[in-house]
């Protein structure tokens, strides 16, 4: 998850498909000593474990339901959801249709470039794409402040990502309830986010991974859901490219005026 790499961080695109973005919170935590390193083999296996899986094939496609917590007037969070269909085709394809609490929005990449589309008002902007998946993402983030919750679950490497300054992590046990399936739940830390994550113990995918930022003063949980996980071959090139884009109306590849990323956020990092 935004991370569930060390932070998740913004998926907005423009003004017109902005829900898409995470709240932001202005106010400072009080500073929190760093943890001790203290990292159980147990729980790092099943990180690799998860990592191996998700790199041992070309192609694979899931859905995501993230759901964020937002203060409330009143002070307790109120909770926001989205729903993404995600299809992915290692290294150079990416295809993620997002609906939910917002407008539906959808976002491309072709290998060579990246569109992000509002199909309700036909609105799309569209720009030249570096040549891998992860890079494209780096490039999304800085230009249009582009995030996706998961991007742990989709770069070449996700346990390179996800240990990347890791201080704690700890196996805690199985559970039954996650999933529909039999899962390791594991917990680990950095220096900016404390995730939970169950994954599968047969089939080592990600079914859930819940994550709170340690700079956010109100302690707000961000979710991530996985399930209809298939893992295929070779998609047709059509299919990460929105189609009627001559028709569409053109919009500037950029976030929305004056936004910045919440507590705890930073850009991610493309691997070389």
């Amino acid at each position: 998850m935004p991370t569930l790499q060390q932070h998740v961080r913004w998926l907005s695109l423009s003004v017109v498909i902005a829900a898409f973005a995470t709240p932001l919170y202005a106010a400072q935590a009080p500073a929190v000593d760093a943890p001790a390193t203290q990292l159980e083999p147990k729980a790092l296996d099943i990180l690799k474990a998860m990592s191996a899986r998700l790199t041992g094939t070309q192609g694979l496609s899931f859905k995501a339901v993230t759901t964020y917590e937002k203060p409330s007037r009143l002070g307790p969070p109120l909770a926001y959801s989205t729903v993404a269909l995600v299809n992915e085709q290692r290294p150079d394809r990416l295809r993620v249709l997002t609906s939910g609490d917002g407008p539906a929005t959808e976002f491309y990449y072709d290998g060579k470039k990246a569109y992000a589309y509002e199909r309700k008002d036909n609105l799309l902007a569209q720009a030249d794409a570096p040549p891998t998946i992860d890079a494209t993402l780096e490039a999304a983030y800085r230009r249009a402040a582009i995030y996706f919750p998961f991007t742990d679950v989709i770069v070449a490497d996700p346990y390179k990502d996800l240990s990347e300054g890791m201080r704690v992590a700890f196996y805690i046990g199985q559970s039954t309830v996650v999933g529909d399936t039999t899962t390791d739940v594991i917990a680990y830390t950095n220096d900016s986010v404390f995730v939970q994550a169950w994954i599968g113990t047969e089939d080592k995918l990600p079914r859930m991974m819940r994550a709170v930022f340690l700079d956010d003063p109100t302690r707000s949980r961000h979710q991530v859901e996985f399930s209809d996980w298939k893992l295929s071959s070779a998609m047709s090139a059509d299919f990460f490219k929105p189609d009627h884009i001559e028709s569409a109306h053109r919009i500037q590849f950029s976030p929305p005026p004056g936004l910045i990323a919440p507590q705890g956020v930073k850009a991610p990092v493309a691997k070389p």
